[in-house]
C-alpha cells in the first residue's frame, strides 16, 4: 500500500509540474490530493518533490512563476509569492565539505612537490 501511496503521489507532483503553466488552481489541487495521500497512509513526501511546494499555503511552487530562491548567510531562502511565506533551508554542511576538499587538494599538491 505504502509503494502505491508513493507512486501516485510522484505522478501527481509531475502532473502538478506540468499543469502550472496553463492551469495553475489545477496544480495546485494536485499538490493537496498529494498530501492527502501522504497524511492517510502515514508516509512521507519523496524527497525530490518536498520543497516543490509552500509549506504554509500549500501550492505548488515554481521559481519562474511563483517563488523566488536567493542565497543568503548560509541557506537557502525560498520566497511564496502566494502568501509570501519564506522557507528557510541550511546549505553550511556543503560548504563545510568543499572547503574540506579545497584543503585536502592543496595538500596533496605540496606533498607531491617536496
Amino acid at each position: 500500500m505504502v509503494d502505491i501511496a508513493i507512486e501516485r503521489m510522484d505522478i501527481l507532483f509531475s502532473m502538478a509540474k506540468k499543469e502550472l503553466s496553463t492551469n495553475p488552481e489545477r496544480s495546485h489541487r494536485y499538490v493537496s490530493l498529494a498530501r492527502k495521500i501522504s497524511k492517510k497512509y502515514n508516509t512521507k513526501i519523496p524527497p525530490k518533490w518536498r520543497r516543490s511546494y509552500c509549506k504554509s499555503c500549500y501550492k505548488f511552487l515554481s521559481p519562474a512563476h511563483n517563488s523566488s530562491i536567493r542565497l543568503f548567510n548560509g541557506e537557502v531562502n525560498i520566497k511564496c509569492h502566494e502568501c509570501d511565506h519564506v522557507m528557510k533551508i541550511p546549505y553550511k554542511k556543503e560548504k563545510k565539505e568543499k572547503r574540506r576538499a579545497k584543503i585536502e587538494s592543496y595538500i596533496n599538491k605540496k606533498r607531491d612537490n617536496e
